[in-house]
């Protein structure tokens, strides 16, 4: 028999999004209701920070903004609503305690993610949010006006107004299975192509796979176009070499630069040596060579290279390991050089959406209020997190995007 229920608001999704919007609701007086379908709230941000969970990042809005790869302009209003600094205060106001580290990232300073969860289920429960196990099936409207919620069960729940905060498709095990694109597109909304953003890259270079397990720091990356040799992205710091590619924060901040990797319209070049110019390396090689000059190359670059990296870059420049180093060619150390200065990785796909950290795409922002998340389409609906077409690099920003929408949402209803 269907449930008869009548809430001022529903929020259908129990992330960080979620429960932020819940809990702000709930604390102006709204008898508010939280949807999830996995047997506990906040799953995938047990998992986020490899487990330390990346609250949100130190910094102004300005700069917020300016890590938002895409529509970053429709969360000038949210940031400045809900800003990082709201975030900080908002976490350490209720008991958990902060750090910042580099790059001005958040932590708990526990360093487990498992305290910000329970930091805001105990602020669900004390201000009395209820929280049911339950698959939202569908949204009930009527004259363009959210009215209930229906559950996979049959259970009908009343309302006045619904936050649809229940991710994206990226890590799909924690729930985030792509529910809220259902439902919007109920609503007659527009959800823009969805592709993982934030994931390690797959390249059918051989030598990756050779270098698998090494991880490189440092090192300047840029992600180019191919067809023109124009610079789309740039990064210096660490990345590291898998069996299928490459992978590392520089990567995955990539990743969401390029539109379509099936092409193999793009590729990364790496300067290992960011700090030595052209000529500079040129000289440096000259010193090395002098220094070794009646030993194999192969046993004289371990100054310059990691050791597993010498064969690779040997067998790219077409140096043979037993030349000798006073043996040399000008053309051979150029081409070296070149290596050095420009070592290309193609790009030639994604890993699966599953390792992604973030989903691009989602509900067109065109479609939505940007003041107030709510839906132009729909009244009473709105909409915070990864659900929307909005994605920023990692670093703590996502978060922040979350923390800023969901506060948002409540806070305008």
């Amino acid at each position: 028999m269907a449930t008869e229920n009548k809430y001022d608001l529903i929020v259908v999704g129990g992330g960080p999004a979620g429960m932020i919007a819940a809990i702000n609701a709930a604390q102006n007086g709204f008898k508010t209701l939280i949807c999830e379908k996995n047997p506990r709230l906040g799953r995938k941000l047990l998992i986020t920070g490899k487990g330390r969970c990346n609250v949100t990042n130190n910094c102004d809005v300005k700069t917020c903004i300016d890590n938002v790869t895409s529509n970053s302009s429709f969360l000038y209003s949210a940031f400045n609503f809900f800003t990082p600094q709201d975030t900080i205060d908002f976490f350490e106001q209720n008991g958990l305690e902060l750090k910042t580290e580099r790059g001005n990232r958040v932590f708990p300073t526990s360093d487990k993610a498992l305290d910000v969860v329970n930091t805001l289920i105990n602020l669900v429960n004390k201000n009395n949010v209820t929280v049911i196990q339950a698959d939202v099936k569908k949204l009930i409207i009527n004259d363009s006006v959210v009215e209930s919620v229906e559950s996979s069960s049959g259970d009908i729940y009343h309302c006045d107004n619904v936050i649809i905060a229940c991710g994206g498709r990226s890590y799909p095990r924690t729930g985030s299975t792509g529910d809220g694109y259902r439902l919007a597109k109920q609503a007659g909304h527009t959800i823009t192509p969805i592709r993982p953003s934030l994931v390690p890259i797959v390249s059918n270079d051989s030598f990756c796979a050779e270098l698998q397990g090494l991880s490189l720091k440092n090192t300047h990356i840029s992600l180019v176009r191919k067809k023109d040799k124009k610079c789309i992205f740039e990064d210096f710091g660490e990345m590291l070499f898998t069996h299928f590619g490459v992978s590392g924060p520089m990567v995955l901040s990539a990743s969401a630069h390029v539109p379509d990797a099936r092409g193999g319209e793009y590729e990364l070049v790496l300067d290992l040596k960011p700090a030595l110019s052209y000529e500079k390396t040129d000289a440096r090689l000259l010193r090395d060579f002098a220094k070794f000059q009646n030993k194999d190359i192969g046993n004289s670059l371990f100054e310059l290279l990691p050791k597993s990296m010498i064969p690779v870059i040997l067998k790219r420049a077409g140096i043979p390991a037993d030349t000798k180093c006073n043996s040399v060619t000008r053309a051979q150390r150029e081409s070296l050089c070149k290596l050095l200065k420009g070592f290309t990785v193609s790009i030639d796909g994604f890993r699966p959406i599953e390792e992604a950290i973030i989903t691009k795409g989602g509900v067109n922002v065109k479609e939505i209020t940007p003041k107030t998340m709510e839906s132009k389409l729909c009244k009473g609906l709105y909409f915070a997190g990864e659900v929307i077409d909005i994605d920023a690099y990692t670093g703590g920003f996502n978060l922040q995007i979350a923390f800023s929408t969901g506060m948002l949402a409540s806070s305008s209803i």
